[in-house]
């Protein structure tokens, strides 16, 4: 984990699920499996990123499927909301976004979570899909949220069950 440009006592985690159209080694993926070390690395060298999931002697966590077979998923953490917007809609992500929906199936229900956690903490995936989930049954709250609902991390520290724990 990076150390904190701002000194903050929480950072930006983020949980975002995609549903696959083919396996990853269909020719159709191709496109998509070439981006993923040139983004990795663009995110890993973005300021205010602080970590990202990756599969134990892996590159990336394509591999893991801890939502469904073909489901991947991609977790991270962010000095701050900000910093994980502008990688994610200022930056070469944003043509991965665009070109989504050549590789993935549009999901009805949420597909990312957004939620505080205390400077130094490693979300795991469990605790992740347990935020997604938790969007997705109630709502956006301190807990669980969105780019379009979001709280702070001022708004999410009344609430103990909000953020992470160390």
């Amino acid at each position: 984990m990076t150390a904190s440009r701002h000194g903050r006592a929480a950072h930006l985690a983020q949980l975002n699920v995609a549903t696959l159209r083919h396996p990853l080694d269909d020719p159709r993926m191709a496109p998509f499996v070439e981006l993923l070390d040139p983004v990795n690395s663009a995110a890993d060298g973005t300021p205010g990123f602080v970590w990202r999931l990756v599969e134990e002697g892996a590159a990336d966590a394509t591999e893991l499927r801890p939502a469904g077979e073909d489901v991947i998923v991609n977790m991270s953490v962010w000095e701050t909301q900000e910093d994980l917007w502008d990688f994610a809609y200022r930056s070469g992500h944003l043509e991965v976004m665009r070109r989504r929906r050549e590789w993935f199936v549009r999901h009805v229900e949420a597909h990312l979570v957004l939620w505080w956690v205390p400077a130094g903490h490693r979300p795991t995936v469990e605790e992740a899909l347990e935020r997604l989930a938790d969007l997705r049954a109630h709502g956006p709250s301190p807990r669980a949220f969105t780019f379009a609902s979001s709280y702070t991390a001022d708004e999410a520290a009344p609430h103990p069950q909000s953020l992470g724990t160390v």
